[in-house]
C-alpha cells in the first residue's frame, strides 16, 4: 500500500500546481488553512512530529496514513527525504 501512496503523491508533485505539500512546516501550515485531504507520515518520523501533525489532522477530519521511511518517501517525491507529505485539491 505505501508504494501506491508514494507513486500517487509523486504524480501530484510532477503535476505541479502545488497539489502536494512536503515537509513538517508546510504540512502543518496547509492543515491550518484546511487545504489538505490527506497526510502521509514517514514510518520513521519522530513521535513528537507525528503526534503534533496527527492531532491537527484528526481535528479537521483529515486522514493520516503511515508511509514508508523518510528516504524512500522523499525519493518518490523528488527530494532527499521527507518525514511528511500531504495532498489536497488546488492548494493555495
Amino acid at each position: 500500500m505505501s508504494g501506491a501512496v508514494v507513486r500517487l503523491l509523486g504524480l501530484g508533485v510532477r503535476a505541479g500546481r502545488r497539489r502536494v505539500v512536503i515537509g513538517v512546516a508546510g504540512v502543518r501550515a496547509a492543515l491550518q488553512r484546511h487545504a489538505l485531504r490527506c497526510v502521509v507520515v514517514a514510518a520513521d518520523a519522530s513521535p513528537r512530529t507525528t503526534e503534533k501533525v496527527e492531532r491537527l489532522a484528526r481535528a479537521q477530519g483529515v486522514p493520516v496514513l503511515r508511509g514508508p521511511a523518510a528516504a524512500p518517501l522523499g525519493a518518490g517525491l523528488g527530494t532527499a527525504s521527507a518525514r511528511l507529505g500531504g495532498g489536497g485539491g488546488g492548494l493555495t
